[in-house]
């Protein structure tokens, strides 16, 4: 049966070639990195050129970048150490943030150890700047700001210089939740000022499992995970050697062809966007998609149906993966926080469509017919 995938924002296929990489590396370094004898140098030499090809895609120095498990530790390290060590005091975040970052958020709330605010969104989920510069200006103490790149689910996205420059202004640290945007975007902390930036492999054709986190130098943070000197003393643990050397693979990669493959998925996304226009009744879209959004994200709400109850399933059955909004909860009925954020209407059914470079007009065909049997198509492109 055929299947074409539309989730890519919840993960993306493996590259060939980081594929490749991880293999040979498993083939031929098997030394523990931190053992002195040459196959533990081995292994070492190739996981700190892994840094190296990290640090320089981000601007960074190689002191700065630290492995992890993903993004989800990545986040949790930034927000609780920037209270534990370095004197926070306020977090100021958005309520559309992922849940790693909202309950990371709640359970330093409930140690009482910092006060979180949360800044205003507009209808489109973008951040309301002049209220986070209101937020700012109030004598709160020592704040962080803590905001993602693209929103995971509707895409919507923030300018990453103008909230570093906004927080600079006011003497207040910035982190940023970088998984969406990773590999897709140019990012460069030696001209933003970022604090915390926070990213994940398997969002650009990497391996589930590993991520990194960037700690700007004058940062001065304890080992979130205690337990040995891996990672300069800042993450204890044997490092997941297989996965970071697959990691840098995919990051070179996408890095390599970020303005083709920009191209190639925003074509077909856009491509899919005028066909459900043509095809179903009353498609809306939340965010920004075609201004200031995340070009390989579309999220679509439908009117309800007879059919569309159990859309997901339905188009699972037909061979079409999609989702209704973060991975990371997907099992849950409670519905999105992004789009209750957002005010959405409660009555429509929502899925959140996501593309990757592997995606074809093709695909869009298939995924459009597939689409018209389960929602209610336009007065003039019935099917009789």
């Amino acid at each position: 049966m055929k299947r074409v995938f539309l989730d890519n924002a919840a993960t993306t296929a493996l590259h060939p070639k980081v594929i490749d990489a991880m293999v040979e590396a498993m083939d031929g370094r098997y030394g523990n990195p931190s053992s002195i004898h040459a196959e533990g140098r081995a292994a070492r030499a190739a996981l700190e050129q892994a840094r190296k090809t990290v640090a320089r895609f981000i601007g960074a120095s190689i002191g700065e970048v630290f492995f992890t498990s993903g993004g989800t530790e990545s986040n949790n390290m930034a927000l609780k150490c920037a209270v534990r060590d370095l004197s926070v005091v306020r977090i100021i975040s958005s309520p559309t943030e992922h849940h790693c970052v909202l309950h990371s958020l709640e359970a330093i709330e409930r140690s009482g150890k910092a006060r979180i605010d949360f800044v205003n969104i507009d209808e489109k989920g973008h951040v309301v700047v002049p209220h986070l510069e209101t937020l700012l200006q109030q004598d709160a103490g020592k704040t962080l700001v803590s905001l993602m790149h693209s929103n995971n689910e509707i895409g919507s996205m923030i300018d990453l210089y103008e909230i570093a420059a906004l927080c600079q202004r006011y003497n207040a640290l910035f982190h940023t939740d970088t998984v969406q945007t990773m590999g897709y975007f140019p990012i460069n902390v030696s001209q933003t000022p970022i604090s915390f930036l926070s990213g994940s492999a398997h969002k650009f054709h990497g391996p589930k499992g590993v991520g990194f986190i960037y700690i700007n130098k004058e940062n001065i943070v304890r080992p979130f995970v205690d337990g040995g000197s891996q990672e300069r003393n800042m993450r204890g643990g044997t490092e997941n050697f297989y996965g970071i050397i697959g990691l840098a693979k995919a990051l070179q990669i996408a890095g390599d062809n970020m303005e083709a493959n920009c191209r190639q998925i925003t074509e077909v996304r856009n491509y899919f966007a005028d066909q459900l226009q043509q095809h179903i009744e009353g498609v809306r879209f939340n965010g920004d998609p075609f201004e200031r959004g995340h070009y390989k994200v579309l999220s679509a709400s439908f009117l309800a149906s007879s059919k569309s109850d159990l859309l997901l399933l339905n188009l699972d059955v037909e061979g079409i993966s999609a989702s209704g909004g973060s991975a990371c909860s997907s099992g849950a009925d409670a519905g999105s926080h992004v789009i209750a954020a957002l005010g959405g209407d409660t009555t429509r059914i929502t899925v959140r469509f996501s593309f990757s470079d592997l995606n074809t007009r093709e695909e869009v065909d298939f995924a459009i017919e597939k689409l018209r049997k389960l929602l209610p198509a336009t007065k003039q492109m019935a099917i009789v």
